[in-house]
């Protein structure tokens, strides 16, 4: 059985991407490491990883596994009125937008919603 390939990763993966720029996807995610061999020793490409390794190249992340921290539950950009009327919108959502302890914000009452504006703290709003 053939060895297996060590596919390319980084600034190598995005380098050998453009040199490969004239062949098809399936063709490029082969050179640059991206496939295992079958049982009757045949290549099987692997499109998912290797989507994966560029993405991550490119410094991009869609893996909700590694951005979790382990605390809670998940964003998932919908929240419940509480008992004592409240809306809570978590730290999550707050971290994610660089919000700091002090931000204000303006509320706009809708018909059937409500929409939050943050406040500029140098103007006289």
């Amino acid at each position: 059985m053939a060895e297996k390939p060590v596919p390319l990763t980084g600034k190598a993966l995005l380098q050998k991407v453009k040199e490969l720029a004239h062949l098809t996807k399936r063709e490029t995610a082969k050179e640059c490491g991206y496939y295992s061999f079958t049982k009757d020793s045949q290549p099987r490409i692997n499109l998912s990883s290797f989507y994966d390794a560029l993405l991550e190249a490119k410094g991009i992340n869609l893996d909700s596994e590694t951005s979790k921290d382990g605390r809670g539950r998940e964003a998932t950009y919908r929240v419940t009125v509480h008992k004592n009327g409240q809306i809570v919108i978590g730290a999550t959502y707050t971290e994610e937008m660089n919000l700091k302890p002090g931000d204000e914000f303006a509320i706009k009452l809708g018909y059937k919603h409500i929409h939050l504006r943050q406040l500029d703290p140098n103007s006289e709003e």
